[in-house]
């Protein structure tokens, strides 16, 4: 009965996983605010969803894309920026889509050929040399004149929002690229334009346009520095971290009480449950974590034919297929953390869980002073999610802390 074609767990990135964990908060976000304000033509900030990797932001853009999709928004692909390439010429690329949904490539007005011609232009050039001396408005400005031609058609179409989501941003590392990207997109979103009231009378109302970044904590630095206030002004940032138990637990309940369907290879139906033990497992194994919940689900799904997941098949997808992985996926955030974090992280560790305060943390790290810390607990805790600042500091997530200070991920099968 359980087969790779049925298997609810799926610890890929840029998938929606049937069996879906948290981010309420972020779901309503867009359904509740985003959306029905930007449809209502009322000011609304674009959104930038920051994490570690593996914490599951292109997995809730992809949701977030896939409800767009569904009330019938126009929806661009995942536009993901790789190191070094230009993101100018991927989003160009990206609206000349958008404008075709919006059926703007049909419309017989010279103004709107010549737009077209400049955008093409940047989604094959990109920001060359050519560009930059050629006589015309700057390659940014020609994307938010398409971009605000887009979001009047939706306007005008009624209940349609241009979505607009790129992804890896922290690899826009020329700032002058970055700065000419963050206005386009900002400019398009400010855009007031004039329609008519019942009443015959004018009113100013913002396009149905909304933007989503998402990448590593890093671009929270990048953007703060390159764009300032405005950049605030114009995107709101939320930095995602990893799950209590109790998310993953509500998560894993249907399972639990009534069980996954699957085919019974006889035309039918069948269910295969989860033992409540089963479930347990999998919420210390994973330690909060987005990814290593999907990872353990996975590999305890396949370690078993039985209609009922085990904590022993939980245990043994673990240890034989999983371990390496979830130790690879905890080293690379850590050894993405710069020096002076990582030390902190050892100070941590090195202090009873009582004793981890500032001034003992410092300390550990050969400081005289507890405000030379402090910086470093604030991107720690703001920035990166990994701690929790207090009287007493804490880890947020479990994963490094149990890497750091366990045998964990390694597991004794019974």
């Amino acid at each position: 009965m359980r087969t790779s074609l049925n298997c609810p767990f799926s610890p890929h990135a840029d998938v929606v996983p049937p069996i879906w964990a948290g981010r309420e908060a972020q779901l309503r976000d867009w359904s509740d605010i985003v959306r029905p304000r930007r449809v209502s033509g009322l000011p609304e900030r674009g959104r930038t969803i920051l994490g570690e990797p593996g914490v599951g932001k292109s997995s809730l853009l992809t949701k977030i894309s896939e409800d767009a999709a569904a009330r019938g928004d126009w929806v661009t692909t995942q536009l993901r920026v790789p190191s070094k390439a230009d993101p100018l010429k991927i989003v160009a690329a990206a609206l000349l889509k958008l404008a075709k949904t919006a059926g703007l490539s049909t419309a017989r007005e010279k103004r709107l050929d010549d737009l077209f011609r400049r955008v093409s232009d940047i989604s094959v050039k990109g920001v060359g040399l050519s560009l930059r001396e050629a006589d015309g408005p700057e390659p940014f400005t020609s994307l938010t004149e398409l971009l605000v031609e887009i979001g009047i058609a939706a306007m005008n179409r009624g209940d349609v929002v241009a979505l607009i989501h790129i992804d890896e941003v922290q690899n826009i590392s020329d700032e002058h690229v970055l700065s000419q990207l963050l206005i386009a997109l900002g400019d398009a979103m400010v855009k007031e334009v004039e329609v008519q009231a019942p009443g015959g009378f004018l009113v100013k109302r913002r396009l149905p346009i909304s933007v989503y970044l998402t990448g590593l904590p890093d671009f929270a630095d990048m953007s703060s520095a390159r764009r300032g206030a405005t950049f605030a002004r114009r995107f709101a940032t939320t930095t995602l971290e990893s799950f209590g138990d109790d998310a993953l637990e509500a998560a894993l309940q249907p399972f639990v009480l009534s069980g996954w369907e699957v085919p019974d290879n006889a035309g039918g139906t069948d269910r295969v449950t989860m033992e409540p033990a089963a479930r347990d497992e999998i919420l210390e194994l994973c330690k909060g974590e987005p990814f290593l919940f999907q990872l353990a689900g996975e590999k305890a799904w396949y370690a078993g034919s039985t209609d009922a997941i085990t904590r022993d098949q939980v245990i043994r997808g673990w240890a034989e297929t999983a371990r390496d992985e979830a130790a690879g996926h905890v080293e690379r955030i850590i050894e993405r953390l710069p020096q002076r974090e990582r030390e902190m992280l050892e100070a941590m560790i090195d202090l009873p869980p009582d004793k981890r305060s500032l001034k003992n943390i410092a300390t550990s790290m050969g400081f005289e002073k507890s405000t030379q810390a402090g910086p470093t607990s604030q991107r720690l805790d703001t920035n990166r999610k990994i701690i929790r600042r207090g009287q007493i500091y804490t880890f947020r997530n479990r994963a490094i802390e149990a890497y750091l200070s366990s045998e964990w991920p390694d597991v004794a099968q019974e």
